[in-house]
């Protein structure tokens, strides 16, 4: 999908997403800790939190550089679609300003063009328990309709890091853009595995490896000219290809990770970088260089941008790429694959058959 951003406010318009795109830039490798070892240390958890709490506070700039947290929310809640269940009690962690909740709300949510109507996901869930540390954002849209169509608990989490809740509280734990600022990542996903009853699902949603991509060249090529360095101004993201193992380590079963690209179009990186502030989603890299970015930089790292990346029509694509997972948690009477070996019938044949 492609978004065209208008004055930092994006539209949806009609053109496919590209969905694969060439790695430039880090990405944050895993290794899993010994038991006792100290934790992952990336980000500066707190000033995160103060980028989230600026955010909350300026409520209509926040709302409108919404649509790519809106959006994802969306396509997230829409794997809930293909599991036949209720959910007395779910968690929604990391919440933001519930985007989630309000696409749980959506009318006539399937897809699927031969049921042109069909009942809000919400009317699954009994009670939503939306957790973020951010108190400003997490209330910034406690007044708005969608909260009289689904029952929100919010609750404010000291660290996002350490879940708060006993073994086996909910029948469902949803994350959506924002397992990608966790420092210890494995040990969360554990966290999350733990406090699931046994047969039920995690489904998340997060940015990955190629997030930003062009902005990340462009700043790089544009520090390397003026100042004959770099430093970090991207976040690093995790890889697809680190998520699956992460999840099993964690314990969960039953995986389905996958990626989805989403491109949106500003009018300059200036747009594009107020977007990102207002959403939350500055630098929070431990050893940051403090204080904003050159001015000489900026325009470099513009001109760069547009020669590099630039669309005809003289606006810029920035790519955001979602990592979506979903893992259950292990029960007695989840399906099981078959012992190797046990198979009756050779692929090959099959294969052979079919040519």
């Amino acid at each position: 999908m492609r978004l065209s951003c208008i004055a930092g406010r994006a539209l949806p318009r009609l053109t496919p997403s590209v969905s694969v795109l060439a790695s430039a830039g880090s990405c944050r490798t895993y290794a899993v800790q010994a038991s006792g070892a100290p934790r992952f240390q990336v980000f500066n958890r707190q000033t995160k939190w103060m980028q989230k709490e600026r955010a909350g506070a300026n409520f209509q700039e926040s709302r409108q550089a919404d649509y790519l947290k809106d959006e994802v929310a969306i396509r997230l809640s829409e794997r809930l679609l293909d599991i036949n269940r209720q959910f007395p009690k779910a968690l929604d962690l990391g919440a933001n300003s519930c985007n989630l909740a309000r696409a749980l709300t959506r009318e006539n949510p399937d897809p699927d063009p031969e049921k042109p109507t069909s009942p809000p996901l919400s009317t699954r869930i009994s009670e939503l328990v939306a957790a973020d540390s951010s108190g400003m954002l997490l209330y910034r849209d406690a007044e708005e309709d969608f909260n009289k169509q689904i029952k929100i608990t919010r609750q404010v989490l000291q660290d996002e890091e350490t879940l708060p809740f006993e073994p086996e509280t909910f029948d469902l734990v949803l994350s959506s853009l924002s397992l990608h600022w966790i420092n210890d990542l494995p040990g969360v996903l554990t966290q999350i595995n733990n406090v699931l009853k046994p047969d039920s699902p995690f489904i998340g949603a997060m940015l990955g490896g190629d997030t930003l991509f062009e902005l990340r060249t462009s700043l790089q090529l544009a520090e390397q000219e003026r100042r004959g360095g770099i430093s970090p101004h991207v976040s690093p993201l995790a890889d697809v290809r680190d998520v699956g193992g992460l999840m099993q380590k964690a314990g969960f079963q039953m995986l389905t990770i996958d990626i989805d690209d989403i491109i949106v179009d500003y009018p300059d990186t200036f747009a594009l970088m107020q977007d990102l502030q207002a959403m939350g989603e500055g630098n929070a890299i431990l050893g940051r260089e403090m204080g904003p970015i050159s001015r000489d930089v900026l325009l470099a790292s513009e001109g760069i941008y547009r020669e590099l990346h630039g669309n005809e029509d003289g606006s810029i694509p920035a790519t955001f790429r979602i990592i979506y997972m979903i893992g259950w948690r292990k029960g007695e009477n989840q399906p099981q694959p078959l012992p190797r070996g046990s198979g009756q019938v050779n692929l090959k044949d099959i294969l052979e058959q079919n040519q």
